[in-house]
């Protein structure tokens, strides 16, 4: 404070003498003390700026600022008088946008992710020709000094004309049209699940325990009971009639768990959650169809008829890899060379996933490393001085690696070599650790086998544990010969004769 103060009269004292010498100079006296006083605390911070004489790698790029209302786009200053243009969002906008490049020739595009407001643009750009690269922001926005979408624009275009940034993964475009019919068939899954936590809630309101006779309340014999009841029928006796002769427990305990408190109220959250299951289950169903004929209009990358389809996983059986009516497991080995529901844990689900999140192609990974660390699932070493911060996994939004996490999480009774794998991590690291690290293990496998062609070849466990236990014992001879002991087996001893 005191300091404060005396630099406050310093500057007055100094104000005052500028004040009454600067006419005598035959200059204009001051009128403020801003001209006069600065902030010591402040200090002048030079704007980043890219060196000119940098070479140009993408010398005919354009950089685009994406929002919700309008697009601010920035051309090469050598190509027009005003190299910054506002467009609107409507589709005669865009074309315009597109018009407007092509006149100043520009060959590439790049723009930032912000939202689902770049998919428009993005489509368009690339329909007339132009390579378009959708950015992550965090790419662009670290350096400071810029605050309007003009100078946004600006520094995007020139980013991506010294070649500093660096495109996002997209699939091709027919891929994109299966993915959207996945991403969506999730949505509605998630809703149907919802109306299934107001069912189940509905009926342990009324105290009819359900759950406690059967292991799916949504199932033939939980939907047929519910039905049942929406239409009137109270009598235990014959509601339990209605169960499938597959149904574990007894008729009197099925009898017992429908004896409830049938209130008016519960009633209708039941009816209401009921009818909204159904249809959803119908909505799914027509999003399943379309998925199976945008599957059917994909290219297929082998023929069966040179390359057999290998045979079915042991145990399982064939209606659960068919999608609407169809085998979706000789279409998903058409499109993708491989059967990837040979893998343990692997069904048609995951392996359409892959299939729309990145398709046969996988030029972009240049090895699997690559792929794992696109996923999220690899440590993320994060070194400072030469020594390791944090091995954590980067945060990553993924709909394979979610995938592929519940492709994991069915692993944990497998009599296979992934499922000894996932025990032998759970019981070491925990059970997410555990989850992470299988889904790691099944990622490498798809890109292994995507990459060379090969069928998978499946290891039983007790050649997992044989090589694990081999290499157990390697390490320990290796560790006692650096101590210089030698391990030996031990010796079977007789026990004496009296």
């Amino acid at each position: 404070m005191k300091f404060r103060r005396l630099w406050k009269a310093c500057g007055t004292i100094l104000f005052k003498r500028l004040q009454f010498y600067m006419p005598l100079l035959g200059r204009k006296p001051i009128n403020t003390m801003k001209n006069v006083i600065k902030n010591p605390k402040k200090q002048n911070t030079k704007k980043p700026n890219i060196d000119q004489c940098w070479e140009l790698i993408n010398p005919d790029a354009a950089g685009l600022d994406i929002g919700a209302r309008e697009h601010c786009a920035c051309v090469p200053p050598n190509r027009v008088e005003k190299n910054v243009r506002n467009f609107g969002t409507f589709t005669t906008d865009l074309e315009a946008l597109a018009d407007w490049f092509q006149e100043c020739g520009v060959k590439t595009v790049a723009m930032e992710a912000t939202g689902v407001y770049w998919i428009a643009v993005f489509q368009i750009l690339e329909r007339r020709g132009l390579q378009v690269m959708l950015v992550n922001p965090r790419q662009t926005k670290n350096v400071a000094g810029r605050k309007t979408d003009v100078k946004d624009c600006q520094w995007i275009q020139r980013l991506h004309t010294y070649g500093l940034l660096q495109g996002s993964f997209r699939p091709e475009d027919p891929y994109c049209v299966l993915r959207s019919y996945m991403r969506y068939r999730d949505e509605l899954v998630a809703a149907r699940s919802t109306q299934c936590q107001h069912l189940q809630k509905a009926l342990q309101q009324m105290n009819v325990c359900l759950h406690h006779v059967l292991s799916d309340v949504t199932g033939v014999s939980g939907l047929a009971i519910i039905e049942a009841i929406l239409d009137g029928q109270r009598d235990p006796v014959k509601l339990a009639a209605m169960v499938h002769r597959r149904v574990r427990a007894s008729q009197e305990m099925i009898q017992k768990a429908l004896m409830g408190d049938y209130r008016a109220e519960h009633l209708f959250v039941l009816k209401v959650a009921f009818d909204l299951h159904h249809t959803y289950a119908e909505k799914i169903l027509a999003c399943e169809e379309q998925i199976v004929l945008e599957t059917a209009r994909l290219p297929d990358r082998v023929d069966l008829a040179v390359k057999p389809l290998p045979d079915r996983k042991e145990g399982r059986p064939a209606g659960k890899d068919k999608m609407a009516g169809q085998d979706m497991r000789e279409w998903l080995c058409r499109k993708l060379s491989v059967d990837l529901t040979a893998i343990e844990g692997i069904g048609i689900t995951t392996a359409l996933v892959f299939l729309t999140e990145v398709g046969p192609n996988l030029g972009r990974f240049p090895s699997e490393k690559h792929f794992s660390s696109w996923l999220g699932l690899c440590p993320d070493n994060r070194i400072s001085g030469g020594k390791i911060l944090s091995t954590r996994t980067r945060l990553v939004t993924n709909r394979l690696a979610d995938a592929l996490r519940m492709s994991a999480t069915t692993l944990e009774r497998s009599q296979s070599a992934l499922g000894g794998f996932y025990r032998r991590m759970k019981a070491r690291l925990g059970s997410a650790e555990a989850i992470t690290a299988t889904a790691h293990k099944l990622a490498r496998l798809i890109y292994r086998l995507i990459k060379h062609g090969e069928n998978y070849v499946r290891q039983g466990l007790e050649d997992y544990e044989r090589k694990f236990q081999e290499r157990k014992m390697h390490g320990l001879k290796k560790a006692a010969m650096m101590m210089g002991f030698d391990l030996v087996p031990k010796q079977a001893t007789t026990p004496a004769v009296s």
